[in-house]
């Protein structure tokens, strides 16, 4: 039975729509006939709130909980934490519990791979599993790369937007060669674009200039709008809120170029040196 890809959306620098993308790409997907997966791997838990569980606190069964059971041995059963949602999509949701598995994670053997060990089970129910992840390169992205077929990395349209970047990817290119040797970049997602502007331009001219060469960046923009803080708060996607807005025409053209990619994969060079 084929399985699923894995997808890791993380970027250090927080502000760049990445739990947004995370979850407007899932329904995208969905949409589309693919059974999607979301994993919020950030212990703030916004994809879970975002996604309409307010109360994260209060979850029962959470990432924490079946990483803790992955380390101490317990049997693991993540379809007990899995809810759903109703555009289509599951998820696995989160809340502060996380902060202390991460801790927890400093000493336990194989720590780098706890996530693949609960997560690895579930690869065949699904054509797609999201995992949205924190704004840090710590213990819990490294694990989310290091079960990931691929990371995206979204990135804001604004001045010093690649700040950063460079230090992601060279964590990308460590995880490949030491943890996940499958590990590949996705693309690069330019989000929060206000096209008005010649910074917009400018920023994507600056990111084919410096990464073209050897990473995707994807043809579709994310605009920046109103309505997406507003599907947020509604816990509702952009495509329930407002489904003939830019913003979800875009997520749309985003969710195709993701399925074609899929379907074709574009074959990148090993030794990818970032400049």
């Amino acid at each position: 039975m084929k399985e699923g890809k894995i997808i890791a959306i993380s970027n250090q620098k927080g502000g760049t729509a990445k739990t947004t993308s995370t979850f407007s790409l899932g329904v995208a997907l969905a949409k589309k006939g693919q059974k999607v997966l979301l994993v919020d791997a950030d212990p703030q838990g916004d994809l879970t709130t975002y996604m309409g569980w307010h109360n994260v606190d209060e979850i029962p069964i959470t990432l924490a909980t079946l990483m803790q059971d992955s380390i101490t041995d317990k049997d693991v059963n993540p379809k007990e934490a899995i809810l759903h949602h109703s555009e289509g999509v599951d998820l696995i949701p989160s809340n502060l519990e996380l902060s202390s598995l991460e801790v927890s994670l400093v000493n336990a053997m194989s720590r780098e791979y706890t996530m693949k060990n609960v997560l690895n089970g579930l690869k065949k129910d699904y054509d797609y599993v999201l995992i949205d992840c924190m704004p840090s390169l710590g213990m819990i992205t490294i694990n989310a790369l290091a079960c990931a077929d691929k990371v995206i990395i979204p990135v804001q349209s604004q001045f010093l937007a690649t700040k950063g970047m460079g230090h992601l990817l060279q964590t990308v290119i460590k995880v490949r060669k030491k943890i996940n040797p499958n590990l590949e970049v996705g693309g690069i997602l330019l989000s929060l674009v206000d096209e008005r502007t010649k910074l917009a331009r400018n920023i994507r001219q600056e990111l084919n200039d410096t990464y073209g060469m050897v990473f995707k960046i994807f043809d579709t923009q994310i605009p920046r709008a109103i309505k997406i803080a507003e599907s947020t708060a509604q816990g509702q996607s952009i495509f329930s809120y407002d489904k003939n807005s830019k913003v979800a025409l875009a997520y749309e053209n985003f969710a195709k170029e993701v399925l074609k990619d899929g379907t074709k994969e574009k074959h990148r060079p090993n030794n990818i040196q970032v400049r």
